[in-house]
């Protein structure tokens, strides 16, 4: 049985410039005050390994990096699984893609999320190593946030209780 819970998900690796944004949101998200049920987590992994972090949550947001070909940095994009873009680890060019792992949970009957809900910050620098995000995305980074937190309010937080 899944817990009435909601998993806020930074994904990334946070030595990798950009590519650590989701883990940065989410890290920041954890110092502030928010309603009971709400659980933080972030992880660098991606694939079939995210089944295993997610499973005993009633609702999951996930943050992570995205590269476009026509994005800017710091432009925020919103997805469920039914409209879902490839983001930096949700796709594995070694593993499964997420939509396929949800998928394949659902046929072996694995207990998912009832809601998913992902947000994807278009990135500058994924693979140069730095803790400090690129200085584009460093700017927009108090706008990445205000659009985290509206995003929360609205979507998800109206569930808790």
């Amino acid at each position: 049985m899944q817990c009435e819970k909601i998993l806020i998900l930074g994904i990334g690796n946070d030595i990798l410039k950009d590519d650590g944004i989701g883990p940065r949101l989410v890290k920041d998200l954890q110092k502030e005050t928010f309603p009971e049920g709400i659980c933080f987590k972030t992880s660098s992994m991606g694939g079939l390994e995210i089944l295993e972090l997610i499973r005993e949550y009633h609702t999951v947001l996930i943050i992570d990096a995205i590269r476009t070909k026509d994005g800017m940095p710091g432009d925020v994009y919103y997805f469920n699984p039914a409209d879902f873009h490839e983001t930096m680890h949700l796709s594995n060019l070694h593993d499964v893609n997420f939509i396929t792992a949800i998928e394949l949970a659902k046929k072996i009957k694995l207990s998912i999320p009832e809601t998913i809900h992902i947000i994807a910050v278009e990135i500058v620098e994924d693979l140069e190593f730095g803790r400090s995000l690129s200085p584009e995305l460093e700017e927009k980074y108090p706008e990445i946030m205000e659009r985290v937190h509206e995003y929360l309010y609205s979507k998800l937080f109206p569930v808790v209780g």
